[in-house]
């Protein structure tokens, strides 16, 4: 398993990781099997999304605040930061991507992101990769 540590810059953002899983398919030996990329943050997670058009990113962005409002006159958690617990329930703690012939199975546009909800910060995320 490795762990990779990336600094965040902004409270949320999308960070293409896609090259550090790659990196750890690579170093696994693995030719065929999976890559579990798993995000041990609540206010975080992981996605695979397009990589080609950063208006995706920004507009993802955008409508996860249209969703889950930053402040919400209800909300009781006391750090203020309730609805970035709710976009990395959304997205998930972690993503499956196959491996065949060492390499990742990804779609021509897809990456795969580290989804930063309440930064900016220092995170780490985690990549096992599976097979044989």
């Amino acid at each position: 398993m490795r762990t990779f540590e990336i600094s965040t810059t902004s409270r949320d953002g999308m960070i293409d990781v896609t090259d550090f899983v790659r990196e750890a398919v690579r170093e696994s030996g693995v030719r065929e099997g999976y890559a579990i990329v798993y995000c041990p943050h609540t206010t975080a997670g992981m996605a695979i999304n397009e990589n080609a058009d950063p208006d995706v990113v920004r507009d993802v962005l955008r409508r996860f605040d249209e969703l889950y409002p930053w402040e919400h006159p209800l909300d009781r958690h006391a750090e203020g930061n309730t609805a970035a617990h709710l976009k990395a329930i959304t997205t998930g703690t972690s993503q499956t991507v196959l491996v065949h012939e060492r390499k990742l199975v990804l779609g021509t546009w897809q990456g795969i992101y580290f989804c930063e909800f309440d930064g900016p910060r220092r995170r780490k995320f985690m990549v096992k990769v599976i097979g044989g």
